[in-house]
């Protein structure tokens, strides 16, 4: 069994991530350490392979769904709303609607990516927590499957408001903007730790370390600036779980409150 490394999160060029790929490939190699891709096409199938070297995922399954992973550290992100290792999601709405507060929004439609999105669902459900009535906010809410297709949703009117990761929405804007035309942010969302780099339980101390210094060099070298450049990566930090303790205490006040969904 071979180790597998994969970068799924922000893959919105898919020229700019296979650059990425090889790239931490290469380093990866350099330090006696051998990776090839996934097969596997489902998310959490991906991230428990008890083969993968390197991954990232979101920070809310991190804490929810996948207890014995280890996280290697994060990146940081050169995106409008990010502060180091943290991110943030834009609230997005239709531009007729760019002069309204999420207040407003009571008793009308959500969109979200997934139920396991830090970004896109416990985040919105940190933010209307306040302004829930008997738990309720909003009127429905429905799944979207991406933050792509919730833009989508959002302009053709399916739902009025969504919450988007800053990176993925800078990305978008670079590389489809077409899908922003129409649509305004009208808030972000408190900061939080960004997407986690994990590997494996079974990874050791010392493949951890050349994990670690693989990525630091990634970011450092000369050679990987126009990588990091293309997929917005401006630096790495090592982090542990307990970086992202702070997404469960998001979690617990939205139950404490009656707020189960949205």
């Amino acid at each position: 069994m071979s180790n597998t490394l994969a970068f799924p999160m922000y893959a919105v060029n898919r020229a700019d991530n296979e650059a990425l790929w090889q790239a931490v490939q290469s380093l990866l190699l350099a330090r006696g350490v051998s990776a090839g891709p996934s097969s596997e096409t489902d998310l959490l199938a991906h991230w428990q392979e008890p083969d993968v070297i390197l991954s990232q995922t979101c920070g809310y399954p991190l804490v929810t769904l996948l207890p014995d992973v280890q996280v290697v550290g994060c990146f940081h992100y050169a995106a409008p709303g990010c502060d180091g290792i943290h991110y943030r999601s834009f609230l997005v709405a239709r531009e007729e609607d760019k002069h309204r507060t999420l207040a407003d929004f009571r008793g009308r439609r959500a969109v979200c990516n997934s139920l396991d999105s830090q970004s896109g669902y416990n985040v919105l459900r940190k933010m209307v927590t306040p302004l829930a009535v008997n738990g309720r906010f909003f009127a429905h809410a429905h799944v979207s499957g991406s933050h792509r297709q919730s833009l989508i949703d959002v302009r053709r009117g399916v739902g009025d408001i969504a919450a988007i990761d800053c990176v993925t929405h800078a990305l978008l804007l670079r590389h489809e903007p077409q899908l922003l035309d129409g649509l305004a942010v009208i808030d972000r969302s408190p900061l939080a730790p960004g997407l986690p780099l994990i590997t494996s339980p079974g990874t050791t101390p010392a493949t951890l370390r050349a994990l670690r210094e693989a990525l630091n060099a990634l970011v450092t070298a000369p050679e990987y600036r126009a990588v990091c450049a293309a997929t917005l990566i401006g630096g790495f930090s090592e982090a542990s779980r307990q970086t992202y303790s702070l997404l469960l205490d998001w979690r617990d006040e939205a139950e404490r409150s009656g707020l189960l969904g949205l």
